[in-house]
């Protein structure tokens, strides 16, 4: 088989539409992406493996295995994209227009464009050239539920890039992230009689204020200069309750967003978290519940110090920096693997109309990978650590 040419590699998973969402009716399958990328792989001669996600079909992930041995390299990406908006792109969301050196499309940037990289970049790999493995991961449902990170059981390498759009500025400490959604249960009456019931809004104001005093508290106990925002924040994010001006609220919902500093635990968070707002109920007599929107993830943090990291530094020409934003790479780092984000695009192109990846970078970006798999994998790589450079 002979595999399309870069353009067409990133159009062709760009055209199957795979978009994971919390809302069931926009929510889709990223199965056929898989496929693509396992029918490309085999033809290349490596060793595929699609394993569902447990409870549900639809979601896959795929493991894909070029060389024998163990300490290899893997390259990591989601198959995954968030909704698009009808009617606001200029382009056609599922497909690839290129225009002034810049690649439009529904995930070009976050991040199939990524995945068509990896495979167009080692299309010619060898395996008898290899002293150990190079692994490519593609996973499910990044977007929402990091199901297919959380479905990995033991490492698949022992250093893994994970190709999110960063400008190819190697990311070596991002924030953390936990969502949740807060529910009081009050009781109904006619608005001329306070009395008559117990009004869940207005205990979702207290609850906000006491929400924002917490924050403040965050705030003034965490703090890292290394970050553009280098507070915790805490986002109020949607609120939604009562149906009438002239009766009492018998319910009202709260969700929020909360960003996380490296050394910030999520489980201790979010049980603080739901300390403050139980007490809150309580004061005022009412019910409540709480839902995990997004579990979370902790901040990321590879040591300056790392040979990985230098490696990377070096082969992309940037000096590693910080990010706002979450990815996969705490799980990875969690499971053994060193860990460092570093793609094509920008992450300011993600999630919004007419996202788009520069072709210049792309190409770069092919260059990268290949250089971190001749260093790191080819025959008569260093057998205790990558190589480093003072250069950057």
């Amino acid at each position: 088989m002979t595999l399309p040419d870069t353009l067409e590699l990133i159009r062709r998973l760009v055209r199957i539409p795979s978009v994971s969402s919390a809302s069931p009716e926009r929510d889709m399958s990223n199965r056929a992406v898989v496929d693509q990328l396992a029918e490309w792989l085999e033809a290349l001669g490596w060793s595929v493996h699609v394993t569902p996600i447990a409870g549900r079909d639809d979601k896959v992930n795929l493991v894909a295995r070029l060389g024998a041995g163990k300490d290899g390299l893997v390259l990591a990406g989601h198959t995954d994209t968030v909704p698009w908006d009808e009617g606001l792109w200029h382009f056609d969301p599922l497909d690839v227009t290129e225009r002034e050196g810049r690649l439009y499309g529904l995930g070009t940037a976050d991040m199939k464009g990524f995945l068509a990289l990896v495979v167009d970049a080692l299309r010619d790999l060898d395996a008898a050239h290899l002293s150990r493995p190079v692994v490519v991961l593609a996973t499910a449902d990044e977007e929402t539920s990091m199901a297919g990170a959380h479905a990995l059981r033991e490492p698949l390498g022992r250093y893994c890039l994970v190709g999110e759009p960063t400008g190819l500025v190697p990311v070596h400490r991002h924030k953390g992230i936990l969502m949740e959604a807060i529910t009081l249960h009050g009781r109904a009456g006619h608005s001329s009689d306070p009395a008559a019931g117990n009004s869940a809004l207005e205990g979702m104001v207290a609850l906000a204020q006491e929400l924002l005093a917490y924050r403040d508290e965050l705030q003034q106990t965490w703090h890292d200069s290394t970050f553009s925002v280098p507070e915790p924040t805490l986002n109020l994010g949607r609120i939604q309750g009562g149906d009438s001006p002239n009766r009492i609220c018998a319910r009202c919902e709260l969700e929020l967003d909360l960003r996380l500093l490296p050394g910030m635990d999520p489980g201790r968070l979010r049980r603080a978290l739901r300390e403050r707002a139980r007490c809150i109920a309580e004061q005022r007599g009412l019910q409540i519940d709480f839902t995990a929107l997004f579990e979370g993830i902790p901040a990321l943090e590879t040591p300056r110090g790392s040979a990985f990291l230098g490696l990377v530094e070096s082969l992309s020409g940037h000096r590693a920096a910080t990010a706002a934003f979450g990815t996969e790479g705490p799980f990875y780092q969690a499971l053994g693997m060193e860990t460092v984000v570093c793609g094509p695009g920008a992450i300011a192109q993600a999630h919004r109309p007419d996202e788009f990846l520069d072709w210049r970078q792309a190409r770069q970006a092919s260059e990268l990978i290949r250089r971190l798999v001749h260093t790191l994998c080819g025959r008569g790589a260093g057998d205790d650590r990558p190589q480093e450079s003072s250069s950057v």
